[in-house]
């Protein structure tokens, strides 16, 4: 026990304030630092819809457009001055990921080195720092200052996926991964409900530079809350009970000096190339219904921009109780021994890779049933959530000693389809009709299916080779007894 620090006796004492598990307060935060940084990167699909200059949709087909939702006429829907085209906003949504990718390895690196929680917090106070700008920005200069801004947020919130997933391999033993890790990846799914249903009650009562000023002050109470509670390794925390340090410190044993990431071997392993390859598949279908959900409700479904927030976030609520459903079920799942950890994270894939793309697909030749629409876009979200017990954990359940270098290839990697997807769906949708966005979800179906195949053939929920620091994808042979 001599090479684990010793903890300050204030620290026990203050220890005793905490009903709660520090492994659980960090997943918490964790999850709160998802969600803001969700609501910042997602509120501006909703506020593009009143910054551009409402379309003219009287003379579209009924069959392409639908009516207007009642008490929301044409005339007096909500927008602004920026004659923005469809292939333009589509740059503006996606020019995000151009900062997001470049901070992910650097980010993965610098949390495997030195522990996630300054990584992680400082990238989230600069996302908010700069959502406190955007209005600035759009007033002054249109759209391609808020293109250079928004790739300054992207820079800042790209260390937050490789950061947690280094805090969640110190904090959350593989036993309780499913269930804790699942938690903390599904701030997605609450951010997006926050971001779409927050943004449209402001827009309804308040000037659009508002939502950027709610979120970017509830990010920076996070951080101060964060910061305060939260530190990067269990031997490091000096409230912590000492009953659940020893355990943590037992179960996740920490390395006093992690080997140099062994690039040569995880850049040619079959397995993490699936992870990355079923990554790629999934943001675009997730990145599609971020950025355009409201724009395809807003002017397909012609719902009235505060219809539009509600309505546009009740799947990512039924998403995120998938999320923290299926992590809970998959855990029960292994340790019953019923399947296999590997088999266990591909059926929880295939769930959020099928599913999405035919309700999408669906919800298509749904019509002007809105009803309907919202239902099949709601089971297409949902069926969503389960990817985050399956492959999202992937990294974590590979090599733990570098968690965040691998989850900073796959989501750095794949984030290159937040950019695409956006751009993509606006050349597709030149009008903005439902026979456009039909082509826009079919090929968003195939995307998903060919790359969750990949994954189903290739990946592995087992602790591959590499994880000791050595150059090689070989296993070693146990010795002859």
């Amino acid at each position: 026990m001599s090479d684990r620090p010793d903890q300050p006796e204030w620290g026990i004492k203050f220890s005793k304030c905490f009903i709660i598990p520090q492994r659980v307060i960090v997943a918490i935060m964790g999850f709160l630092a998802i969600v803001n940084a969700y609501t910042m990167r997602v509120c501006l699909s909703q506020v593009i819809v009143v910054l551009v200059v409402p379309k003219n949709v009287t003379n579209h087909h009924s069959q392409a457009v639908c009516k207007p939702e009642e008490g929301d006429s044409v005339t007096h829907r909500p927008g602004g001055d920026y004659e923005w085209s469809e292939k333009l906003q589509g740059f503006i949504l996606g020019s995000f990921y151009i900062g997001y990718v470049v901070t992910h390895i650097p980010g993965g690196i610098l949390a495997d080195k030195f522990g996630g929680k300054w990584v992680l917090s400082l990238g989230i106070l600069l996302t908010a720092l700069f959502s406190f700008l955007t209005p600035t920005c759009v007033n002054l200069g249109g759209a391609n200052a808020l293109i250079a801004l928004r790739i300054l947020m992207g820079f800042g919130e790209g260390t937050t996926f490789p950061a947690l997933s280094v805090m969640v391999s110190n904090w959350v033993p593989a036993n309780e991964r499913g269930k804790l890790g699942s938690l903390v990846m599904g701030g997605c799914c609450l951010g997006s409900i926050v971001g779409n249903s927050i943004s449209g009650l402001i827009l309804d009562r308040f000037h659009w530079p508002w939502v950027f000023y709610f979120f970017g002050m509830a990010a920076c109470v996070w951080f101060i809350i964060f910061t305060l509670l939260c530190y990067s390794y269990p031997h490091s925390h000096p409230f912590i009970k000492p009953s659940e340090r020893e355990y943590l410190m037992n179960e996740i044993p920490q390395p006093k000096q992690k080997p140099p990431v062994p690039w040569k071997a995880i850049l040619t392993n079959l397995p993490m190339i699936s992870v990355i390859i079923c990554q790629i598949g999934h943001d675009w279908g997730f990145f599609v219904m971020v950025a355009d959900l409201p724009k395809y409700m807003a002017n397909v479904m012609r719902f009235s921009i505060k219809s539009n927030g509600l309505y546009s976030s009740i799947p990512y609520v039924v998403m995120w109780l998938m999320a923290v459903g299926s992590g809970c079920a998959s855990d029960s799942i292994i340790k019953s021994g019923c399947l296999s950890r590997t088999n266990t994270r591909k059926i929880m894939t295939a769930i959020a890779a099928f599913g999405p793309g035919i309700f999408m697909v669906a919800a298509s030749y749904a019509g002007c049933n809105r009803p309907l629409v919202v239902i099949l876009f709601t089971l297409a979200m949902g069926t969503m959530g389960s990817y985050y017990a399956g492959m999202k954990l992937s990294p974590l359940d590979m090599s733990p000693n570098y968690a965040g270098t691998l989850m900073a290839m796959t989501n750095g990697i794949a984030a290159c389809a937040g950019l695409v997807s956006p751009y993509v769906a606006g050349l597709l949708t030149p009008n903005a009709n439902m026979t456009e966005w039909r082509v826009v979800f079919w090929l968003t179906l195939g995307i998903l299916s060919a790359t969750v195949i990949v994954y189903l053939i290739w990946a592995s929920g087992e602790i591959q080779p590499f994880d000791d620091g050595t150059n090689s994808n070989k296993k070693k042979e146990e010795p002859a007894k």
